[in-house]
């Protein structure tokens, strides 16, 4: 897809213009000013396309304000009209209201330039297309989403797993706590039947009665 030629016009006087070298060929100019005239006047809105052999013509008609390009027969509509309107802003917000009052081509020196890099732009960059930008761009925003689930379930994998690891530790903990008391209490009445059986020693009868 290629756009081959651009111009904006207030009514029927053109203020800046460019064509392509591949454009030379077709009379693309005097083609768009033929298109100029047939444009009713008045400041309705407005979007249509003309068709001229292998290439269509597409308009858009804003407040007085005409921007118009010429395209392949095979670029569709989508990109030529989403051009036209990207020009259209560029263009009001450079001169403002310089428009209403400029002669042919006042403006022609400076923007001739922006028609170029803009045609140039919507012709070759995939990005360009805003549909298809904003699906790659959902299409990132999607796969970002899935590693940040895969991450995240690998944290709670994780995370179940220390748990289960603390439960186990806090279990043998208590286990070896009542281990421990048991112990204790074992060693202290053996320690209890020691000392009771030194204390008794040579007494038969009070050893009889700790017995």
């Amino acid at each position: 897809m290629a756009i081959l030629y651009s111009m904006v016009a207030r009514g029927p006087v053109v203020l800046a213009e460019f064509g392509a070298a591949a454009a030379a060929t077709t009379n693309a100019s005097a083609a768009a000013r033929q298109i100029l005239e047939k444009i009713p006047g008045g400041n309705n809105e407005s979007n249509v396309s003309y068709s001229q052999d292998r290439f269509i013509f597409y308009v858009k008609r804003t407040d007085g304000l005409t921007v118009l390009c010429m395209a392949d027969d095979n670029a569709g509509r989508r990109i030529p009209f989403q051009f036209l309107e990207d020009i259209h802003l560029r263009f009001v917000r450079t001169y403002g209201r310089a428009i209403h009052s400029s002669p042919a081509y006042a403006m022609n020196e400076e923007f001739s330039r922006v028609l170029s890099q803009q045609m140039d732009h919507y012709s070759n960059d995939p990005n360009a297309d805003r549909i298809n930008r904003l699906k790659g761009e959902m299409s990132q925003v999607r796969t970002a989403m899935i590693d940040n689930i895969n991450k995240a379930l690998d944290r709670g994998d994780r995370l179940e797993l220390l748990v289960n690891k603390t439960a186990t530790l806090q279990g043998n903990t208590f286990r070896f706590r009542r281990q421990s008391r048991r112990f204790r209490n074992t060693m202290w009445w053996r320690n209890a039947k020691l000392s009771s059986n030194r204390i008794c020693n040579g007494r038969p009868q009070c050893c009889l009665r700790l017995a």
